[in-house]
């Protein structure tokens, strides 16, 4: 049985600092692209980060990029999200994702695997 199952969520102050985890089991992690997405309260859900089956390759959204990095430990099937200067737009729910291919990741609708989020809320 494929799971993902994201944590590491909370309530933060703008310019606080959140690592998300994400543990994948019932498949072969290690063989997968992993990502991270978001989804705000009536937005449709937006790419954070992605990062390729052996963590040598990683994306970022525009938005992100410089304050949060990627990074996987495939020993542990597990995916982490370190996330720094939050500011309260980036309050969403956040997902972890797993396709076989780097460059389909990017499409939520082709994504073959979904986590069940973790809410992350940021105030100002």
């Amino acid at each position: 049985q494929v799971q993902l199952v994201e944590s590491g969520g909370g309530l933060v102050q703008a310019g606080d600092s959140l690592r998300l985890s994400c543990a994948a089991s019932g498949f072969t992690v290690s063989a997968y692209a992993m990502g991270w997405f978001r989804q705000a309260p009536g937005k449709e859900r937006e790419f954070v980060a992605r990062i390729s089956w052996s963590g040598g390759y990683t994306d970022y959204a525009d938005s992100v990029k410089g304050r949060f990095t990627i990074s996987r430990d495939n020993a542990k099937n597990t995916v982490y999200l370190q996330m720094n200067s939050l500011k309260p737009e980036e309050t969403a729910v956040y997902y972890c994702a797993a396709h076989q291919s780097y460059s389909v990741i990017l499409t939520p609708s082709r994504i073959n695997y979904w986590g069940k989020g973790t809410l992350v809320t940021v105030s100002s």
